[in-house]
C-alpha cells in the first residue's frame, strides 16, 4: 500500500464508488473519518486502478439532482488520498490499448475516407472538363455548320433575286436577235423565215 499523497497534480480526475478490495483494511483519513473507496473512470494511465480519498475531500460533490443544478461542493476538510492499487488492471490495460486500437482505425478510415473523396471530386473534376471540352467541339461544329448553312443559303436567295433579271435579259435578247432577223430579211415569202 502506498503512503499518503497531497500531490494534488496526479489526482485522479474522474471517479466512481468502488467496493473495498479484499484483504485490504479500510483507513482513516487526515480529519479521522474513514476514508470511501474510488475507482478511477478517466482514461487516463490510472484508469481502473482504486484509492481511499477522504469523505470530505473537495473535489468529490454531492450527487446532483439534474443536470442544470448543482449542489454546492462540502469545505476542504481534508485533501487525503492514498492508492491502493499500484498498477493498473488486466481489464483497463486491455481498453486502453482496445481504445488506441479503435482511435488509430478511426484515423485510418477516416484518412481513407478523406482521400476517396479528394479522389472522387478529382474525377469528377475531371469528367467536368472533359464534358466541357465535348460541348465546346460540338457547339463549334454547330457555328461552323450553321455558318455555312447561312452562306449557301445567302447564295440561294441571291441567285433567286438575280434569276428574273436573267431571264428579262435573255428575253430582252432573244427579242432583240428577232428584230434584227426581220430587219435584215430581204422580203422574200409571205412569211417570216423563222416561220416556213
Amino acid at each position: 500500500m502506498s503512503l499518503p499523497c497531497s500531490d494534488q497534480s496526479i489526482r485522479p480526475r474522474k471517479m466512481q464508488s468502488a467496493s473495498l478490495p479484499r484483504g485490504v483494511e479500510a483507513v482513516r483519513c487526515w480529519c479521522g473519518d474513514v476514508c470511501k473507496v474510488k475507482e478511477v473512470t478517466d482514461f487516463s494511465d490510472w484508469l481502473g486502478m482504486k484509492f481511499f480519498m477522504c469523505v470530505n475531500y473537495e473535489s468529490d460533490p454531492p450527487e446532483s439532482i439534474s443536470a442544470y443544478v448543482r449542489p454546492s461542493s462540502p469545505p476542504p476538510l481534508c485533501m487525503y488520498y492514498r492508492w491502493i492499487d499500484t498498477k493498473m488492471p488486466d481489464w483497463a490495460v486491455t481498453e486502453i490499448r482496445e481504445r488506441g486500437r479503435r482511435a488509430w482505425a478511426s484515423l485510418d478510415l477516416e484518412e481513407r475516407r478523406e482521400k476517396a473523396e479528394a479522389e472522387e471530386k478529382a474525377e469528377q473534376k475531371k469528367e467536368w472538363e472533359d464534358y466541357c471540352v465535348e460541348e465546346r467541339a460540338f457547339l463549334d461544329e454547330m457555328i461552323r455548320k450553321n455558318q455555312e448553312e447561312k452562306l449557301r443559303l445567302e447564295e440561294v436567295y441571291r441567285q433567286r433575286e438575280q434569276a428574273p433579271e436573267a431571264e428579262k435579259e435573255r428575253k430582252r435578247e432573244r427579242a432583240r436577235a428577232a428584230k434584227a432577223a426581220e430587219e435584215a430579211d430581204d422580203g422574200k415569202g409571205k412569211y417570216p423565215r423563222w416561220t416556213q
